[in-house]
């Protein structure tokens, strides 16, 4: 079997064990080995294939890296509608509870159930339609439906 052709089945293998995995980085690492599979068909030797899969790999890896793809969202999860699929929903309040230090509290039904509501800070407390903002524990954190 010739070098290019052991280089392209390696970097196949590593394409089909990124399926699983789901990061991109072993994608990244399997463009260096075909990389080296190219340069070994064209004729290069075993220490320029080599080089050319390392090179080539680390440099797809630290471009992924710096890409949108490659960078951690930084979005916190109690306020993700995409985790939390009650952020942006409304609630019906009709009484606020001082419960000190400016916090308005409450209990209120949503989705069949009594929950705790606080309202967020800054908000006026009155009675009315409020979106859910933030989800924390067991308890809704509102604000106005005009914010």
């Amino acid at each position: 079997m010739s070098n290019w052709i052991a280089w392209m089945i390696a970097a196949g293998l590593l394409v089909v064990v990124e399926m699983f995995v789901g990061t991109f980085y072993l994608l990244m690492i399997g463009v260096g080995l075909a990389a080296a599979g190219l340069v070994a068909l064209a004729g290069a030797s075993g220490s320029i294939q080599i080089l050319t899969a390392a090179v080539v790999g680390v440099i797809a890896t630290y471009l992924l890296r710096r890409s949108r793809f490659g960078r951690k969202s930084r979005t916190d999860a109690a306020r993700d509608p995409n985790v939390i699929m009650d952020i942006g929903e409304s609630v019906r309040i009709d009484v606020w509870d001082e419960a000190g230090d400016g916090t308005y509290t409450t209990r209120a039904k949503y989705r069949g159930t009594d929950w705790d509501v606080q309202l967020l800070q800054g908000v006026e407390p009155h009675p009315g339609t409020f979106v859910i903002r933030e989800v924390r524990g067991n308890r809704l954190i509102v604000s106005d439906h005009r914010q």
